[in-house]
């Protein structure tokens, strides 16, 4: 991928429950191409990542939510899993967080399960995104158009289905993250 995304931060915000090829993946990908990550979380120490309903690896946090500023970052990364976002959404500090991007203009990229976070953060009114197809319904609801498609790019919101969508899912967040101005 080269070093595309060379002097470019990006955020990763997860916590326990995140699928962990969703968070692994993407983040050699932004890697691979020259982005430094953090991950973001609920807390300090480290998170429990699952591959579905097993228990994955451990990983290491960088920077607590409550701590984090928009600023210091160009992107967003929004890996699934079913509990991760069900357990971010309902954090203040992390609905300002990922509202702060949009505020912002700057890219944010969201998988499977986790577009649950950006509904409750209040940035899908209006916006064309896809997710794990059961989040359709929410997104309706939300005033979001929902789509079945392996990636979508909305207005600098990258959205994809599922695990298999990833190699996609990774191309697409390189070039919309070597795209965006900080």
């Amino acid at each position: 991928m080269g070093t595309t995304l060379q002097g470019r931060r990006i955020a990763f915000l997860a916590t326990d429950g995140v699928e962990e090829i969703e968070l692994t993946e993407p983040r050699t990908a932004v890697e691979e191409a020259g982005a430094t990550v953090d991950l973001i979380s609920l807390s300090s120490g480290t998170i429990q990542a699952f591959e579905h309903l097993d228990k994955g690896g451990i990983h290491g946090v960088d920077r607590v939510v409550a701590d984090a500023d928009v600023a210091d970052y160009d992107a967003l990364v929004l890996p699934g899993g079913v509990a991760n976002p069900d357990f971010l959404r309902t954090d203040t500090d992390v609905r300002r967080f990922v509202r702060g991007f949009f505020d912002a203009g700057k890219p944010v990229a969201a998988i499977c399960h986790a577009p649950w976070t950006l509904i409750d953060a209040g940035v899908v009114e209006g916006r064309t995104l896809t997710s794990w197809p059961t989040l359709r319904t929410d997104l309706t609801n939300a005033g979001a158009t929902w789509v079945d498609e392996e990636c979508f790019v909305d207005r600098g919101l990258v959205t994809s289905r599922k695990p298999d969508d990833l190699p996609a899912f990774c191309r697409t967040i390189v070039k919309e993250f070597a795209g965006a101005r900080s």
